[in-house]
């Protein structure tokens, strides 16, 4: 599998799975490929810094290859716990109010500020509807935090 990053005429990125370069060809060419955002049929792939590499042994000998791949796993590792550290350090954490403020925000029922927390599937739903902007960030857990 392949992962390009795919961009849109009006400047919208989203991801897209292919078996291979041909498959994203081949998908661009049916008119298979679309827009999530604005519906344009008019995209242009780029090369994400994600893939997935299959391997004929589940444990490959180490080489300069796989080397510079897990120093990049390493230097994505540590932008992620950066973007963590600066949400955490930013945004108000408003828990499992997140969809209400949000709501009350985007129609101007509250003043607007950064704000983090948690969904249901049913408010993600309600938000995208509303045309509430939201972006899922995973949850990065410390070193030192209890994983069970």
């Amino acid at each position: 599998m392949i992962v390009f990053d795919l961009e849109c005429i009006n400047g919208h990125v989203f991801e897209g799975w292919f078996d291979d370069r041909d498959d994203l060809n081949r998908q661009q060419e049916q008119g298979l490929l679309q827009c999530p955002v604005c519906d344009s049929f008019s995209v242009s792939p780029k090369l994400s810094a994600v893939a997935i590499r299959k391997s004929a042994s589940p444990h490959p000998v180490a080489s300069g290859r796989d080397m510079a791949s897990q120093a990049q796993m390493d230097v994505m590792a540590e932008l992620a716990e950066k973007m963590s550290r600066y949400v955490e350090n930013n945004y108000e954490d408003v828990g499992s109010s997140f969809a209400k403020e949000a709501l009350e925000m985007h129609y101007g029922a509250k003043a607007f500020k950064q704000i983090r927390g948690t969904t249901t599937k049913e408010e993600e739903k309600t938000l995208e509807k509303e045309g509430v902007p939201v972006l899922k960030i995973p949850d990065f857990k410390k070193d030192n935090e209890d994983l069970n």
